[in-house]
C-alpha cells in the first residue's frame, strides 16, 4: 500500500484556477500554463537550474580549443571534470536545509547571483590551477537541482509529484545538451571576428548573463508555497508530498538540528544517494566526456562531436519526465513495490545499455546506442525522486540534499576511477562505467517501508486504515494532528 491524495476539496484556496488540495498543493500538473503559483514556480524553477547546467557544461565542449591555447595535459582535463563534480556534493548538502530555513526561492536565486561572476572569470583562466579551480566553483551552481525539487514538494500534491519533479529536472537537464550545441557555435561566431584566443573567452560572458537573468526572474515572479513566501507564510507547515498530512506548526516544529539529524540518519536516504550517484552521476560523467568520446575516437570534428553530446542531454526533454510518469503509475497501481521494481528495472537495462556503448565500433551504432542509454539513465534519474519525497516529511530538503549530492559523488568517483589520468581508453571505461551501474541498482533491494513495504515483501504488520495516517517514519507519529490515507491498489 502506498499513501494517495484523498481531499482535493479547497476550503482555504476558493480562487484557484486549478484543482488543489486542502494545503493548497496542485493536484493536476499543467506544465504548459502560467495561469497558477504552482505553474509559475514549475517554469522559474526548471529554466532557473537550466541555466545552470548551461554554465557547468558550457566549458567541456570548448576544452579542445582550450587545452591547445593553455597547454592542458589531458591529466589536468580530466581533474578539472572531476574539479566541477566535486563543487557540487558540498553545496548540494547546504543546500537542503537552506530551503528548509528560507525556502527553495530565494535559495535557488542567491545561488545563482553567487556562482554567475565564477563561469565569467573563465575568460580569465591562465594555467591548468586557475582551470581547475574554475571548474571547481562553477560545479557549485548545480545545487539548484535540490532548490528544484523541493519547489516542486510545496508545490504539488503526492499524485502527481512524481511527474513534477521529473519534468522540471528533466526540462533543466537539458541545459547541459543544448551548451554542448551551442557553446561551440558561439565561440565560431565570435572567432570570425577576432582572435581564437579571444574568441573562447568571450563566449563565456552569455552563460553568465542568462545565470543571472534567471535568479532576478525567480525573485520576481516565484514564491516559495501555495500560501506565498516562506518568510510571509502564515502557516508554518511541512507537508509529505505523498501523504495529506498536517504538522503543527512554528511552536511545535522539530528544531533544525533535529531536522538535520532526521536527514543524515535515514539509510533510505543513503541509499538512494548511491542509486542516484549511478543514474544521474553517470550521465553528468557521460556529458563530460562524450564530446571527446566521439572527437578521438571517431574523427569527427569539435562541432560534430558537440552536436552528438548535445543529443544526449537533450533527450532528457522527454526522458526525465517518462521516468517521474512511470514512478507514479506504478506507485497508484503497485504502491511502494512498484516504484521501487520500476527503478530497478530501468537502471539495470541503463546500466548494460551503458556497457554496450563502449563496445560498438560503428559511429552511427555508437550514436544509436548512446540514444538509447540516454533514455534509460536519465528515466531512472526521475524514478529515483518519484520515490525521494516518502523518505521523510520532517526532512525533506535534507533527503533532497542527500540524493542530489549522491548524484555527483558518483560522478567524481567514476570520473576518478575510470576517466583520470593520461591515456585512457574511454570504449574500456565506458562499459565499466556500465558494469557498476547494473552492480549498484541492486542496492534498491534493500529499501524497505514499515508501512508500505519493499521490492520484496509487503508492510511489516496488517493495519487498519485507520492507523495508516503516520507519517512515512516511525518516530513521527507524535508530530501528526490530523490526516487520511486511501489506498491505490
Amino acid at each position: 500500500m502506498e499513501p494517495s491524495q484523498g481531499n482535493t476539496k479547497t476550503p482555504s484556496f476558493p480562487d484557484s484556477t486549478i484543482p488543489v488540495d486542502s494545503d493548497g498543493r496542485a493536484t493536476v500538473f499543467r506544465p504548459f500554463s502560467l495561469s497558477s503559483p504552482h505553474s509559475r514556480a514549475f517554469h522559474l524553477a526548471w529554466l532557473s537550474l537550466f541555466s545552470c547546467f548551461f554554465s557547468t557544461f558550457s566549458i567541456p565542449p570548448l576544452v579542445p580549443v582550450i587545452s591547445s591555447d593553455l597547454n592542458l595535459s589531458a591529466s589536468t582535463v580530466s581533474a578539472a571534470g572531476i574539479a566541477s563534480f566535486a563543487g557540487s556534493i558540498f553545496s548540494r548538502l547546504a543546500m537542503g536545509p537552506l530551503c528548509d530555513l528560507i525556502g527553495p526561492r530565494t535559495s535557488s536565486a542567491i545561488l545563482s547571483f553567487l556562482t554567475a561572476p565564477v563561469i565569467l572569470s573563465a575568460s580569465l583562466v591562465s594555467s591548468p590551477t586557475s582551470f581547475i579551480l574554475v571548474r571547481f566553483f562553477v560545479g557549485f551552481s548545480l545545487a539548484n537541482f535540490v532548490a528544484n525539487q523541493y519547489w516542486m514538494s510545496s508545490m504539488f500534491s503526492g499524485n502527481v509529484i512524481g511527474l513534477a519533479n521529473g519534468v522540471s529536472a528533466g526540462w533543466a537537464n537539458v541545459g547541459a545538451g543544448i551548451s554542448q550545441l551551442l557553446m561551440p557555435l558561439i565561440y565560431s561566431t565570435i572567432a570570425e571576428f577576432s582572435p581564437r584566443t579571444v574568441a573562447w573567452r568571450v563566449s563565456f560572458v552569455f552563460p553568465a548573463i542568462f545565470q543571472v537573468t534567471t535568479a532576478v526572474l525567480v525573485l520576481l515572479y516565484g514564491q516559495d508555497t501555495p500560501n506565498g513566501n516562506r518568510k510571509n507564510s502564515n502557516q508554518n507547515k511541512i507537508i509529505n508530498p505523498e501523504e495529506e498530512v498536517l504538522v503543527v506548526g512554528e511552536e511545535e516544529r522539530s528544531s533544525f538540528v533535529e531536522i538535520l539529524i532526521g536527514g543524515l540518519g535515514n539509510y533510505r536516504a543513503w541509499i538512494l544517494a548511491l542509486l542516484y550517484g549511478y543514474s544521474y552521476g553517470v550521465e553528468l560523467t557521460t556529458d563530460n566526456v562524450i564530446a571527446g568520446y566521439f572527437y578521438e575516437r571517431f574523427g569527427v570534428n569539435l562541432e560534430a562531436a558537440g552536436t552528438i553530446a548535445a543529443s544526449f542531454g537533450i533527450s532528457n526533454i522527454a526522458s526525465r519526465p517518462a521516468g517521474g510518469m512511470i514512478s507514479d503509475a506504478l506507485g497508484k497501481r503497485f504502491g511502494m513495490r512498484g516504484r521501487l521494481w520500476g527503478l530497478w528495472v530501468v537502471q539495470s537495462v541503463a546500466g548494460l545499455l551503458c556497457v554496450l556503448l563502449g563496445r560498438v565500433n560503428s559511429l552511427w551504432g555508437s550514436i544509436a546506442v548512446m540514444w538509447v542509454f540516454s533514455v534509460f539513465v536519465q528515466a531512472a534519474s526521475g524514478l529515483v525522486f518519484g520515490v525521494v519525497p516518502f523518505v521523510s516529511t520532517r526532512s525533506l530538503g535534507v533527503v533532497a540534499g542527500i540524493t542530489g549530492s549522491g548524484g555527483t559523488v558518483g560522478a567524481v568517483v567514476t570520473q576518478f576511477l575510470l576517466f583520470s589520468g593520461d591515456g585512457v581508453r574511454k570504449q574500456r571505461s565506458i562499459s565499466l562505467m556500465g558494469l557498476m551501474t547494473f552492480v549498484f541498482s541492486l542496492s534498491v533491494t534493500s529499501i524497505y517501508f514499515p508501512q508500505w513495504g519493499g521490492m520484496c515483501c509487503g508492510p511489516s504488520e496488517e493495519e487498519d486504515l485507520s492507523r495508516r495516517l503516520l507519517v512515512e517514519d516511525e518516530e513521527e507519529d507524535d508530530k501528526v494532528t490530523s490526516g487520511r490515507l486511501r489506498p491505490v491498489c
